[in-house]
């Protein structure tokens, strides 16, 4: 049996790693890092700890959500509370993905101008209607799991879930603008895209009273439609299609997740 090489280990996860997640994905005032430039080494080797972002971000919209119905707020409200926490904290980057997703792809008829679209600031009608939906869908679905007594796990379980989604979904697909944030971030590879895979799934398997297969499978579904239309439109994966990814993959487990809460356990 072979040893493993530590020292290659140690070069594959590195706690910086985590920091520069933590940089690319989320507002949170962190302390500045000067980093040397590792030209052999891009930044998307750090993907493997987007899983743990998304579990510390779930942790504080929970913690500010189980306040509020300590005081006695009200479900939609402690919903619509969360939500904003939660798009705060990752300063809505992957809102702005999925609104320019839906503007790109329904928006233009070839490659060329999608990509022309999708970088475009301006939202037009397909991103609002994605955007709203996305907003208005999680928002109902935190309500009904604060109404179950669900949401800390919940939370936790689709936040993490989605990053590790994307991590996926950036490697498995070539990058399509060769401009792009995505294409300066580099590919993950398959040891870094494994474990963050790894620790999305042994979330899911620890969540208590959730079948751990339905989820995945859900995880799996959402992440794959991402991926094969965005390979269809645009060729590739692009910083907008990850964050895509991202939102759809959170809905579909936050969606799971409610109608377990609700006795979705009739297959084992």
């Amino acid at each position: 049996m072979a040893i493993p090489d530590i020292t290659a280990l140690r070069r594959a996860f590195r706690p910086r790693d985590i920091a520069v997640a933590f940089a690319l994905l989320t507002r949170l005032p962190l302390p500045h890092f000067h980093f040397p430039t590792e030209p052999l080494r891009p930044p998307a080797r750090s993907a493997w700890a987007y899983p743990l972002v998304g579990i510390v971000l779930a942790l504080i919209a929970g913690a500010v959500g189980m306040a509020l119905t300590r005081m006695g707020a009200t479900p939609p409200l402690v919903a619509a509370f969360v939500l904003l926490t939660l798009v705060m904290l990752s300063g809505a980057i992957h809102e702005d993905g999925l609104a320019d997703c839906a503007d790109g792809f329904w928006g233009g008829w070839t490659r060329e101008k999608r990509l022309k679209i999708m970088k475009d600031s301006v939202i037009g009608t397909y991103g609002v209607v994605a955007l709203v939906l996305s907003l208005l869908l999680r928002w109902y679905l935190i309500s009904e799991l604060i109404t179950d007594e669900a949401l800390i796990w919940a939370l936790v379980v689709a936040s993490c879930g989605s990053r590790a989604a994307m991590v996926w979904v950036m490697d498995s697909l070539p990058t399509a603008r060769r401009d792009g944030l995505s294409d300066r971030t580099g590919r993950p590879g398959e040891l870094a895209t494994a474990v963050a895979v790894l620790i999305g799934v042994v979330v899911i398997v620890l969540a208590p009273d959730y079948s751990a297969w339905r989820l995945a499978l859900l995880a799996l579904l959402a992440a794959l439609v991402v991926r094969q239309i965005a390979k269809r439109k645009i060729g590739g994966q692009t910083g907008d299609v990850l964050g895509a990814t991202q939102q759809v993959t959170e809905i579909a487990l936050l969606t799971g997740c409610q109608m377990m809460a609700y006795g979705w356990q009739a297959i084992p």
